[in-house]
């Protein structure tokens, strides 16, 4: 898989890109990550990639020009499965976003910046527009480093314990279950006995349950549309009838 990664800060993607399981994926050939300056597409002797808006207004929006230049490019190279604009008013991004992608052999991610871009680059360009939050960045290169590392770890032989990628959190639209390690009592608190009882059912169902409870408490609205089996669907109705009692109480 490749990433093509247009920004005007290249080397904002240095550090993360150069530690843990990415770094590892690209040494391990799995994917490759390739950082484009888009000034090195600017038309000018300034490398400029910007202007004021038509109509007025504070700020600068990036010029259609470099954009589409960086794209033809990077098209020439290859096809492109994706052209994902990163952005606060794109869809936010969840982990099926990070599954999907990582079926795919090359995506292009535009960081965005500025008041935004010209909107003949959404129009024309764009094939997916993705937010990480309702909240708004100085651009798009942190929302860019997240897709990256999400859809990475997805990638066959990313992660070495790939059970773990299986069972995290989100991946069934569930919360993760609590996790314990040694000492068995720290400062008065101690891990469940079930835990420690090596009764591998039992474990399994405590997590389970404990998963739905967290999930319950922190994410209901995951719950809409989280694959639950049959004994998922009874625990959650004891532990939803249980909260309504506790609820009763107060």
């Amino acid at each position: 898989m490749r990433f093509d990664i247009v920004t005007i800060f290249p080397r904002l993607f240095d550090g993360p890109l150069g530690e843990g399981i990415v770094r590892r994926a690209v040494e391990r050939g799995l994917v490759d990550v390739t950082v484009h300056d888009l000034r090195d597409y600017a038309a000018d002797r300034h490398r400029s990639v910007d202007d004021l808006s038509y109509g007025g207004g504070p700020g600068m929006v990036f010029k259609p020009e470099p954009l589409f230049k960086a794209v033809d490019a990077i098209r020439a190279e290859g096809e492109v499965d994706a052209v994902i604009l990163t952005s606060p008013q794109g869809r936010p991004f969840t982990q099926r976003d990070a599954e999907r992608l990582a079926l795919m052999r090359r995506v292009v991610v535009l960081c965005g910046r500025y008041e935004g871009i010209d909107d003949r680059v959404r129009a024309a360009l764009v094939t997916d527009e993705i937010s990480i939050g309702d909240y708004v960045l100085s651009g798009g290169e942190l929302p860019a480093l997240v897709m990256v590392d999400a859809v990475v770890r997805l990638l066959p032989g990313a992660v070495g314990d790939e059970e773990s990628v299986a069972a995290d959190s989100f991946s069934r639209g569930l919360l993760d279950f609590p996790h314990f390690t040694r000492p068995a009592e720290f400062r008065g608190l101690r891990v469940p006995d079930v835990l420690l009882s090596g009764h591998h059912e039992d474990i399994r169902r405590w997590r389970t349950r404990e998963a739905l409870r967290r999930t319950v408490r922190q994410r209901p609205d995951l719950l809409e549309s989280a694959e639950l089996d049959s004994e998922e669907r009874e625990m959650l109705r004891a532990l939803l009838e249980e909260r309504g009692a506790d609820d009763g109480r107060h």
